[in-house]
């Protein structure tokens, strides 16, 4: 029987404590690997959505809700702007590309997000299936929204008020699907885009007037660098709108995300900690009963380097196995979490694979070899004469 072989059986004779230790480095790989798999796909989305977005203006109040509600869709605005402050900024000779945006009412948790082509234009993305909106109550879906849904072109939905499910359906005003995007992997998955005057439309029966012409806010894209410094200055001091930068805001809000992260990963770091202790008193405990079995494989031409190895092979094998377990296991949660109800918007997928991830494999498995380092001194300063005198 080969040295691994040995091993092996010498394990299952501890059933529990083995079980044990392979339990505990599977639960501290399985939160490290959840850990590196939520920050990087969020650490993408935030980098994606904002990719093409230099500044948002809107209504004064929290510039991070602003970012929120009109990057990334995932909170409440701020309030409402007049139209004619959309026409000033476009004008600006800081300003390349602004683009209006009006929220306001959703379709069964989507956002129904008024605008104009310029939007599609700024976030770069395409219509996979028909064509762009050419009237008012038109509209074109993200992808996500159509399989979810299953909707097709022509197909007909309704709207509701506020961005939250449950609130008043507008029954006397159906929207028709023209067409469907391409899937983006970003925010524009689970929207409904529409012209604006369909939500101005939606929400006053008779014909609009300017004053109630408002929209939610405006995506701006810089001419030049020198308007990153200038432009917020000036949309802050001189007007009762703020302009909001999506890069500082994003860093804001992952660098809160991050106190939690570090919680978490000093928590998962302690865990394989005790994962380690946990291989060596299983290793050291079985010593003893071990002693006598150790001193025969000496008599029958096994050498002390060999017991040595033999000790370190059995805490790699408890390592391997458990960092294999808590890797599956931390990809099968991070699925789970975007497959729950409202998670769509995060876009979490098990299915990536990280090269950290074989980063921290390769650590759990120093960590076992470590761990079996005292055992394996041990065993190779028995004194086999006087083990079997005794």
């Amino acid at each position: 029987m080969t040295i691994v072989g040995i091993s092996i059986k010498a394990l299952k004779a501890k059933k529990l404590s083995s079980f044990l230790s392979v339990l505990l480095v599977a639960f501290g790989m399985a939160i490290i690997t959840t850990l590196i798999l939520v920050s990087h796909q969020l650490t993408q989305k935030l980098e994606r959505n904002a990719a093409n977005v230099d500044a948002v203006v809107g209504a004064k109040g929290s510039p991070l809700q602003l970012i929120l509600s009109s990057v990334y869709f995932i909170d409440f605005p701020t309030g409402n702007i007049p139209l004619k402050n959309f026409e000033e900024i476009k004008r600006n000779r800081m300003v390349k590309t602004a683009v209006p945006i009006a929220l306001g009412d959703s379709y069964e948790g989507y956002r129904i997000v008024g605008t104009e082509p310029s939007f599609l234009q700024l976030h770069q993305l395409q219509i996979a299936e028909g064509k762009l909106w050419s009237k008012n109550f038109e509209i074109v879906i993200g992808a996500d929204v159509a399989k979810a849904k299953n909707l097709k072109l022509g197909a007909l939905i309704y709207g509701s008020h506020g961005l939250t499910t449950g609130a008043e359906v507008h029954e006397e005003h159906p929207y028709r699907v023209v067409g469907i995007l391409s899937k983006q992997h970003t925010s524009a998955d689970q929207l409904v885009l529409t012209p604006l005057s369909s939500i101005w439309g939606m929400h006053h029966h008779e014909e609009i007037v300017e004053e109630e012409q408002d929209i939610t806010s405006i995506l701006i894209q810089y001419r030049s660098p020198v308007s990153t410094i200038l432009f917020p200055k000036m949309i802050n001091e001189q007007t009762n709108l703020q302009a909001a930068s999506p890069a500082i805001e994003s860093a804001r809000l992952f660098s809160l995300v991050g106190i939690g992260f570090d919680v978490l990963h000093y928590f998962a770091i302690l865990i394989m900690v005790i994962a380690a202790i946990s291989v060596f008193i299983t290793l050291f405990s079985s010593l003893k009963e071990r002693k006598y079995d150790l001193a025969v494989l000496r008599i029958l031409g096994a050498s002390k380097q060999q017991l040595f190895t033999m000790m370190l092979i059995e805490g790699v094998i408890l390592t391997f196995i458990g960092a294999l377990l808590g890797l599956a296991a931390g990809h099968i949660l991070v699925e789970v979490l975007g497959s729950l109800d409202g998670a769509s918007q995060v876009l979490f997928s098990g299915y990536l694979f990280l090269n950290d991830e074989f980063y921290v494999l390769w650590a759990g498995i120093g960590l076992g070899i470590i761990a079996a380092i005292i055992p394996a001194i041990q065993v190779y300063r028995y004194d086999i004469a006087k083990i079997l005198n005794n």
